[in-house]
């Protein structure tokens, strides 16, 4: 069993929880398989996680702060807040890189019903709302996003339907967000949001 320090050895482990619980959920899971894959002893993992549940919630606050340190990166460079806007509508981590950490956390809709974890999956989504919420109030301020609904009512509207379509897709439906012409709901949101709030601000009634 090769040694290694600390904090990598417990990112080490989130990363195997992450792939086993994903291939066979958080109920199936055991603490004797992850140790087997991670190639250390079950004791390791009690140095490092109280519980199972533990680990568990450990990889959901992961997946918020891994979630807004990529949102923080494609917004990099991007000053114009209409392009920030469309960064974010094209760039769902439930259909992303971070696809399997979150088909993790939406097993606790399912297969846990834990007080601790459910605080921790709200936690995780009000830190996501509340990035959103900065995001298109700046948007806003600058007068290039609807005013018609307040930035914490749209941040909602962008969570529950990115949280809907990374769902239908996880569940492979075939072209689901697309009508005939190809046209997505991401290309609606962006024309109701984006595209109208500027055209408004060259002159045009404002929302």
């Amino acid at each position: 069993m090769k040694r290694l320090p600390a904090a990598k050895r417990r990112e080490q482990l989130l990363d195997c929880a992450m792939e086993l619980f994903a291939r066979v959920g958080y109920a199936r899971a055991t603490t004797a398989q992850l140790a087997k894959m991670a190639g250390v002893t079950e004791p390791i993992i009690y140095r490092h996680f109280e519980s199972k549940k533990d680990l568990f919630v450990a990889l959901i606050n992961r997946t918020a702060k891994r979630t807004l340190e990529h949102w923080e990166a494609r917004l990099a460079g991007a000053a114009d807040p209409p392009e920030r806007l469309r960064r974010i509508l094209g760039d769902n981590p439930m259909t992303q890189e971070g696809r399997e950490a979150y088909r993790v956390l939406m097993q606790s809709i399912t297969e846990v019903d834990d007080t601790e974890v459910h605080k921790a999956v709200s936690k995780h989504f009000f830190e996501l709302h509340k990035f959103l919420t900065r995001e298109l109030g700046h948007a806003q301020d600058d007068n290039k996003l609807t005013r018609i609904f307040s930035a914490e009512l749209i941040a909602w509207i962008l969570i529950d339907v990115g949280l809907g379509y990374g769902v239908l897709e996880a569940l492979k439906v075939p072209n689901q967000g697309e009508d005939r012409k190809g046209r997505s709901v991401r290309d609606v949101l962006e024309r109701l949001l984006v595209r109208r709030a500027v055209r408004h601000s060259r002159g045009g009634r404002r929302d």
